[in-house]
């Protein structure tokens, strides 16, 4: 296992009628901007129980982010921040409000004159605004880590962003929310969860035992409770392990000591910036061909995945990688997810090119041991047509 450093400042409080604590956790004289989404809070019952548990606290409202959550927009809520002086952030959504908000607070604290160079320029926020969430969409575990991703869509970009000053200072993680939730999104969520992972372990072996078992437990928690969340988001069982398996995904303690890949992200963030496609169904779409494409760096890993995770005991360790890329992609399709690009836009052809000539300008190198290049990344898109 490799040296690692791990720090997660982030209150979880987790469980049946919790946001009735939010009134806790922020402070009485704070003034408090409440960013959401469309306004699917406004039907289910959450805002009410939000807007309840802050009885006593001065609350600004800013809805409107979008599923990927968009500069221009946000450029918006910065604005009212500033015009009433607002101290305190409160996201109460899914990834998107929460990755919004983490913007917005490095963007209210960045003394630079376009907020955008916190994206383009790689500038790590190390004291932002603070805030807390109520996670709506269990699927990003933006809820706690202090990663964001944000779209600009004058540019067709959407780029990372971070730093440690934002960490949600805490996140409240009410399963119950999930009940209203469609069944797109959930299986959106659970795709989200389940790549992030192997984002994570898929790489090669360096025995960290117990971080390769962290990570599968989570894999094979999400391929049981998938099938009982999509048929009954009400049952509270699973839903629980549902929720807490997005969070503990991307919560960081799975990556340290080990070596992450990432490039299936940053290869499907940009199908989503070029054709609006889901983040998730992105990912179901580019890691099939990436683990076949870089198949001899990854095999082992993928056999003991097989092993493992999919119960695959036949065969050589080709035999049971290979049947290991074909397992997940039988499970995405089981969620409904489909995962070619074909499937989602008649428009494909050039995307290669153009992923592989935005990633040459930009000078990145992909991959655990940052070995892919724009023109291995060409390749995969195209095999993922």
């Amino acid at each position: 296992m490799n040296n690692f450093e791990f720090k997660n400042p982030t209150k979880i409080i987790f469980g049946k009628d919790t946001i009735d604590k939010l009134n806790q956790e922020i402070p009485e004289d704070a003034k408090v901007l409440m960013l959401y989404g469309g306004g699917s809070i406004k039907k289910n019952g959450i805002y009410d129980q939000v807007m309840t548990a802050l009885s006593g606290i001065e609350v600004v409202e800013f809805g409107g982010i979008p599923a990927n959550p968009e500069y221009a927009i946000l450029l918006e809520a910065l604005q009212l921040i500033k015009d009433e002086k607002i101290t305190y952030l409160l996201a109460v959504g899914g990834g998107s409000v929460i990755d919004g908000t983490k913007f917005l607070s490095a963007a209210a604290v960045y003394d630079g004159a376009t907020p955008w160079d916190i994206l383009t320029k790689n500038i790590r926020t190390k004291k932002g605004m603070p805030f807390g969430t109520v996670l709506t969409l269990p699927a990003t575990g933006s809820e706690m880590n202090s990663g964001a991703v944000i779209t600009r869509a004058e540019t067709k970009e959407k780029l990372a962003m971070g730093g440690p000053g934002l960490f949600p200072e805490f996140s409240i993680l009410d399963p119950q929310v999930i009940s209203s939730i469609p069944q797109r999104q959930l299986a959106n969520g659970i795709t989200d969860a389940f790549t992030h992972v192997l984002e994570q372990y898929m790489t090669y072996p360096i025995d960290a035992l117990l971080q390769d078992r962290f990570a599968e437990s989570i894999l094979q928690t999400l391929i049981e409770v998938a099938p009982k969340v999509l048929k009954d988001p009400t049952d509270y069982k699973p839903a629980a392990d549902f929720m807490w398996s997005c969070t503990m995904a991307l919560n960081g303690l799975i990556q340290k000591g080990v070596p992450g890949d990432w490039a299936v992200h940053m290869m499907g963030h940009e199908l989503t910036a070029l054709f609006g496609i889901d983040h998730a169904r992105t990912l179901a779409v580019i890691a099939p061909s990436h683990y076949k494409y870089n198949f001899e760096a990854k095999k082992e890993k993928l056999a003991q995945y097989g092993e493992r995770v999919w119960n695959i005991t036949q065969g050589s360790i080709d035999d049971k990688a290979y049947a290991a890329i074909e397992k997940t992609e039988a499970f995405f399709h089981e969620l409904g997810i489909d995962t070619k690009l074909s499937d989602y836009t008649k428009d494909y052809e050039g995307t290669a090119e153009e992923i592989a000539k935005r990633f040459t300008d930009r000078g990145w190198k992909l991959g655990e041991r940052q070995a892919l290049m724009p023109e291995d990344a060409q390749k995969i898109v195209k095999m993922a047509y």
